[in-house]
């Protein structure tokens, strides 16, 4: 059951960035074991961090270079994701065996339940940034931000919320393909929610 868990987190959130909204720096690894954990703290242990941050301005940091580049939705619509995953590799179950084998199949929302609710937008459109404002996700501590564009750090003490990136690889296993969503657990699926905004420099409508 454990590492069922730890699969779905991969799974979800393989390369998210920092709850800081810092991004994710250097390589990323999908989390398959112990002994994979403990080699990548080992090698995280032998980065010189301070100059991989002073290699990007924190504070005009927009992202990793994979985030999303997302039109605006053009409807409000709903869909259904099936969260269903195949191994790419084997999963050792720490005796010199395999827990569970390349191309076993599993709907990780058969085992957890993801409690958090997703709001994904464009940080650099000023309208979707008043609609998370103006909607019921605001002050919401069950939801987490992900931005497809924007500079995290004044956007960070503007929202005064922690601030994530949706990159390719969230992009891909959500089926995102417009923002703003919003994105949560129905059943054993995600349901992803995309809402219209209208270009308008009135109030904007928040989310269902």
């Amino acid at each position: 059951m454990k590492k069922i868990f730890v699969a779905m987190t991969a799974v979800l959130f393989a390369s998210g960035a920092h709850a800081k909204g810092l991004g994710t720096f250097g390589a990323t690894y999908a989390i398959a074991e112990r002994d994979a954990l403990a080699e990548i703290e080992q090698k995280a242990k032998g980065i010189d961090w301070s100059k991989v941050i002073k290699r990007t301005s924190v504070e005009k940091y927009e992202g990793p270079s994979d985030r999303a580049n997302l039109p605006r939705a053009a409807s409000d619509r709903s869909f259904p994701v099936d969260m269903t995953y195949t191994l790419q590799m084997d999963i050792p179950d720490g005796k010199g065996g395999v827990l569970y084998p390349r191309g076993y199949t599993f709907n990780p929302l058969d085992y957890v339940t993801f409690a958090r609710t997703l709001v994904v937008i464009n940080g650099n459109d000023p309208e979707q940034v008043k609609w998370f404002v103006t909607s019921e996700y605001k002050g919401r501590i069950d939801v987490m931000i992900l931005l497809t564009e924007g500079p995290y750090r004044s956007l960070g003490k503007k929202l005064d919320v922690p601030l994530f990136y949706a990159d390719s690889t969230i992009v891909e296993r959500l089926r995102l393909s417009a923002v703003p969503s919003v994105v949560r657990q129905e059943g054993r699926n995600m349901v992803v929610s995309e809402f219209a905004v209208p270009r308008t420099t009135g109030k904007l409508s928040g989310g269902k």
